[in-house]
């Protein structure tokens, strides 16, 4: 029982890369790889030594030491990377590791209010991270903060005059990048068997449609210039609520296959969604994508198994290794 208890990747790289042979293997008629098909070696080898190093830098307490590794949202990103991969929290090496980083989101929620962390950011990645692992454990003790959680994402929806979130759950704005973390977060919930209303996603829909522009690229808090990140956020929500066919969906997919690859100041919170909205919007798409990106945190993982960037390793690490875990295919929020 779970109880209370510096190399920055350009995107502009990814792109520079020559155009590689597919992998060897059987695909669907949608041009993604067949179930049960083997993982790419070169994957498997990275992936692998990302794990080691994460459980290796682990703190007594289920958080890390370094630059961002000691909040909820981090450490649940953390957690995500085990269970993509298929790692179990019930057995196996990294069981401990799970259980403890589970342990510490949990000691980081405000128990009356359901609030994890000290911002919405932290709230809405530590959320999925103890939706995925309720999928796993059905224990109470992860049941519980869950339930507490959604209600806290639900309550500051319903007060927000958006229809969206914003930096704390009071906030009476919104702003594209936050909203999707708890839209994401709810959408988990749900497939962990957790009430969510219908009407949070439509509402949430709706704020990505009033910041969406001509071009199809989501702003960041009103309707402007977009760019890639928020826009593959904005996909990916749709895509989640199985709308691939509304010419809001149409319209944000066509800038992404135009701008997937259009630099950022955030490049691994880049990688971490786009991958997701590619995978969710068109298989050959992403299929592209995750071969470069295979080859480029392939080429630019440091020799302990991390990867280096000005949110620290722990952050990085987790966001690299989950751009490539949708080769898995192993955790309900990336399925299709």
């Amino acid at each position: 029982m779970i109880t209370r208890t510096g190399i920055l990747v350009s995107i502009i790289g990814l792109i520079c890369f020559p155009s590689l042979p597919s992998f060897a293997q059987p695909t669907t008629p949608g041009g993604g790889l067949m179930v049960g098909q083997e993982i790419p070696p070169e994957l498997e080898l990275v992936y692998k030594s990302g794990l080691t190093y994460l459980a290796a830098t682990q703190n007594g307490n289920g958080a890390w030491s370094d630059n961002y590794g000691g909040q909820p949202g981090v450490v649940g990103l953390a957690m995500l990377a085990f269970l993509a991969s298929g790692e179990d929290p019930n057995y196996g090496p990294y069981r401990d590791t799970i259980r403890k980083g589970a342990e510490f989101i949990v000691s980081q929620q405000d128990p009356n209010t359901g609030y994890i962390g000290n911002s919405m950011y932290n709230h809405g990645f530590a959320t999925l991270a103890l939706a995925e692992l309720y999928g796993h454990l059905r224990e109470p003790d992860v049941g519980v903060p869950l339930r507490r959680a959604i209600d806290l994402i639900l309550n500051s929806q319903k007060n927000n005059p958006k229809g969206g979130w914003r930096y704390r759950p009071n906030s009476q704005d919104a702003d594209t990048t936050v909203s999707g973390a708890q839209m994401v977060s709810l959408f988990a919930a749900r497939n962990a068997g957790l009430h969510v209303p219908e009407e949070a996603f439509e509402r949430g829909l709706a704020y990505y449609k009033e910041t969406m522009g001509n071009d199809g690229g989501i702003a960041y808090t009103n309707r402007g210039s977009g760019n890639g990140v928020r826009t593959a956020i904005g996909s990916l929500a749709h895509s989640l609520y199985n709308d691939y066919s509304s010419d809001q969906s149409k319209k944000m997919f066509e800038y992404l296959r135009k701008n997937r690859d259009s630099s950022s100041s955030y490049v691994y919170y880049h990688f971490y969604y786009m991958a997701q909205a590619l995978f969710q919007g068109d298989m050959n798409e992403w299929r592209t994508w995750n071969r470069k990106t295979i080859r480029l945190f392939e080429a630019t993982q440091q020799k302990n198994g991390s990867w280096n960037g000005s949110r620290g390793a722990t952050f990085s690490t987790s966001s690299a290794l989950l751009a490539m875990a949708l080769n898995y295919r192993l955790m309900p929020i990336y399925e299709r």
